[in-house]
């Protein structure tokens, strides 16, 4: 048996022990800022992405058929639309066989506001897609101006 002066030196004293609980809350400080954001920037990076995807879309469909979708929707259809719109914001008509969508799978909805994308059909800006979130991005630009 070991008697009781031999034990104790296998314990952490108190001391030891607050020691190692302030170093992993110093680690803890110096860690923690550099995750507190994340959620907010995987949201703006899934919003540069479906950005890109749709406005590729977009040209695509622009591309195919002389017209820019009638509705942002219009690019997940199954079938041609009958009728787009021409860069003043006309209605324009569109040749069944030009058409080669559908150019996306599904419209996605803005990942910040949860609603979906702006999409303008009035002149100077037909065709564009914008966020629908008020607020700026972690980089100081508007979500509306990306």
């Amino acid at each position: 048996m070991i008697d009781r002066k031999k034990r104790k030196g296998f314990a952490f004293t108190l001391v030891e022990l607050l020691i190692v609980i302030v170093i992993i809350a110093v680690l803890a400080a110096i860690a923690l800022p550099k995750f507190m954001d994340s959620g907010q920037r995987s949201k703006e990076a899934s919003l540069k992405g479906d950005l890109k995807l749709l406005r590729n879309a977009v040209e695509l469909f622009h591309t195919d058929t002389g017209a820019y979708p009638a509705a942002v929707t219009d690019l997940a259809d199954i079938a041609a639309p009958a009728a787009g719109k021409d860069p003043q914001g006309n209605s324009y008509s569109i040749n069944g066989p030009d058409w080669h969508g559908p150019y996306v799978r599904v419209v996605p909805n803005d990942p910040i506001s949860g609603a979906a994308f702006t999409y303008s059909t009035t002149s100077p800006t037909v065709g564009n897609v914008t966020s629908s979130a008020s607020g700026d991005g972690l980089d100081g630009t508007a979500y509306n101006t990306w």
